[in-house]
C-alpha cells in the first residue's frame, strides 16, 4: 500500500472538504493531464447540455459561511454546461478511447470511508471503476464517476471538447442563470413535500444512518429531476470540481494563504460534510487538492457558447 504526504491529513481532507495547503502529489500522471490517442465523436460531446445566456449577477450570500462572502457582482459570457456530472459509462468511453490512467490508479489506492470503523483508510486498487476498491461492488454505469481528481477531470474535459466550469458559471447554472433567490438550486429546504430534492447526508455526524433519502452512497444522476432551467444534481451526489484555483472573494478578511494546489469544489456530496446543509446551496464552497481523488467528488463540463 502506497502512502502520500496527502493521506496524513485525509481526515481533515474529507470532512472538511478542504486539504493541508502543503499538500502535495508524489507521482506524475503518465499522461501529462492530456488525452490525445482519439478524438471524442461529436455527437457525444454535446449531449445534455444546458444554455446559459451571459450576463452579471450578485455572486455569494450574505446569509452564508464566511468564505461565501462577500456578495459581489459577476460578469458571466454566455456558456453551456452539463447537465448531468459525467457518469461512469461516459469516462470508460475516455478510459478505453485514450489508455487513460487516473491519478487513483497511478498511486495504485485511495481514501475510502470505512463506515465500521469510523476512520479512513487507504484502499489498494480503489479507482473511478471500483470506488470503494476492488472487494467491492463496481460502479454502476448511471452514476456519477468518482475517484477523479482535477487532473482527471480536466483530461477527460479537454478529450470531449470541453473544459470544467469556473465557479461563477457553477453558480450561475445552479441559480438558472444567476435569478434564482433560494438557498439551494431547488428552493429553500432539503425536504419538501415529505421528500428530500437531493442525495444528501442524513444526520449531524458520522453515526448517523443513512438511507432515508434512497441511497447510502451516490444516485443516479438525475434521479432527483431537473430545476426549471433544466439542470439536475447542483446540490448533493457528488461534489464539482471546478476550474477556479480556491481563494477567498475580494474583500474578504479571512486568513488565508494563497495556494495554487488548492482548486474550487461546489455543491456538496452524499457524504458528511462539517458544514452540513451549508455545502448543498447554490453559494456554498470548499476546496481540494488538484491530486485528490475521493469517493464522493466527481465533475461535470461546460464550453463557451455565442
Amino acid at each position: 500500500m502506497a502512502v502520500r504526504s496527502s493521506i496524513l491529513v485525509l481526515t481533515m481532507i474529507l470532512l472538511a472538504c478542504s486539504s493541508n495547503p502543503g499538500s502535495k502529489s508524489k507521482a506524475k500522471n503518465e499522461n501529462n493531464g492530456t488525452a490525445e490517442t482519439k478524438e471524442a465523436p461529436k455527437s457525444f460531446s454535446d449531449s445534455d447540455m444546458v444554455y446559459f445566456k451571459g450576463g452579471s449577477f450578485m455572486m455569494g450570500s450574505a446569509n452564508g459561511l464566511p468564505n461565501e462572502q462577500p456578495v459581489h457582482k459577476v460578469e458571466v459570457k454566455s456558456f453551456k454546461i452539463d447537465k448531468y456530472p459525467v457518469t461512469v459509462s461516459a469516462f470508460r468511453r475516455f478510459a478505453e478511447a485514450t489508455g487513460y490512467k487516473t491519478d487513483a490508479e497511478r498511486f495504485g489506492d485511495s481514501g475510502v470511508f470505512d463506515f465500521k470503523t469510523s476512520g479512513w483508510i487507504l484502499i489498494p486498487g480503489a479507482n473511478w471503476q471500483y470506488p470503494l476498491g476492488k472487494n467491492s461492488s463496481q460502479a454502476a454505469d448511471n452514476h456519477p464517476v468518482t475517484q477523479v481528481s482535477w487532473n482527471d477531470a480536466k483530461a477527460y474535459a479537454q478529450w470531449i471538447g470541453k473544459r470544467l466550469p469556473s465557479e461563477a458559471e457553477w453558480e450561475y447554472a445552479a441559480r438558472c442563470g444567476g435569478t434564482s433567490k433560494t438557498r439551494f438550486s431547488w428552493g429553500d429546504n432539503l425536504i419538501i413535500g415529505g421528500k428530500y430534492m437531493a442525495n444528501v447526508w442524513q444526520g449531524k455526524d458520522l453515526s448517523a444512518k443513512q438511507g432515508v433519502d434512497g441511497f447510502d452512497l451516490t444516485s443516479p444522476v438525475g434521479h432527483y429531476g431537473e430545476m426549471p432551467c433544466g439542470m439536475a444534481d447542483m446540490g448533493g451526489n457528488v461534489w464539482n470540481w471546478c476550474s477556479d484555483i480556491y481563494k477567498p472573494y475580494l474583500g474578504s478578511d479571512i486568513p488565508f494563504q494563497n495556494n495554487p494546489e488548492l482548486i474550487v469544489i461546489r455543491g456538496g456530496s452524499f457524504f458528511f460534510d462539517q458544514n452540513g446543509e451549508n455545502s448543498y446551496t447554490s453559494t456554498g464552497r470548499a476546496f481540494n487538492t488538484q491530486e485528490t481523488s475521493l469517493f464522493n467528488t466527481g465533475f461535470r463540463c461546460a464550453k463557451d457558447s455565442e
